[in-house]
């Protein structure tokens, strides 16, 4: 799929992004596996979809499905002379649409995550900047990310979903980026694993969900997949 050549690209709402972290199952053609079931999945539901493989995968995941295909974290650097680091301009020429952004596993200063999203952004990239809470999502919310994502890093790769444990956190986000950056849309995530968890994300204010293990350690990640999609 070309990536858009609006200056605020969009990855469509309500929506569902998988991140595959760099699980062994989820490498190579692991990833490529995948990718195909979202793909697949996402057409038969209506649901918009996208995903997130490790940077090695990323050219052969934008080359195997028409679904946006992000970065899990980009530099915010001009290519150049930057040997072992991913300016948004190796992402582009890969085919993907932008990057995650301080995600709890790879963390970055507030100062580093939003020059990231304004980098992304200059080139006409996706950015889906993570926050811990709701305080980080109003401070992250000024660079003007087009998807901020709350995810608690506590509850990530758990049993109990933030829409669960944590509500307070959803909405109070929502209400925190919607005075700062009207026009960014929240997604939930840490700890989703049910049609349950996505329906009350929706209805606590999120447009969407960013999802990892409850699909890439699933004994059945098709199955895991269709679960959670049947909550939208």
């Amino acid at each position: 799929m070309p990536r858009p050549s609006t200056d605020r690209p969009s990855l469509g709402r309500p929506l569902f992004l998988l991140n595959l972290k760099a699980y062994p199952g989820a490498l190579g053609l692991g990833a490529e596996r995948l990718a195909r079931a979202l793909e697949d999945l996402g057409h038969r539901t209506g649901v918009a979809v996208a995903i997130a493989p490790a940077t090695p995968d990323l050219g052969r995941i934008a080359v195997a499905v028409s679904i946006p295909v992000l970065a899990q974290h980009v530099d915010a650097l001009a290519a150049g002379a930057h040997t072992g680091f991913v300016p948004p301009e190796a992402v582009a020429s890969a085919g993907g649409w932008g990057s995650l952004v301080n995600h709890s596993e790879h963390p970055l200063s507030t100062e580093v995550a939003n020059a990231t999203v304004r980098r992304l952004s200059d080139l006409g990239l996706v950015a889906v900047e993570c926050a811990r809470d709701v305080r980080a999502a109003r401070r992250l919310a000024a660079a003007k990310p087009d998807y901020l994502a709350v995810e608690p890093p506590e509850l990530i790769g758990g049993k109990r979903s933030v829409s669960t444990a944590r509500p307070e956190v959803i909405s109070g986000s929502v209400e925190a980026v919607r005075r700062v950056a009207p026009r960014t849309i929240v997604l939930c995530g840490a700890g989703v694993h049910d049609r349950g968890d996505v329906t009350r994300a929706l209805e606590l204010g999120s447009e969407g969900v960013l999802v990892a293990s409850a699909v890439t350690r699933a004994a059945d990640p098709r199955a895991a997949i269709a679960e959670l999609l049947a909550g939208y």
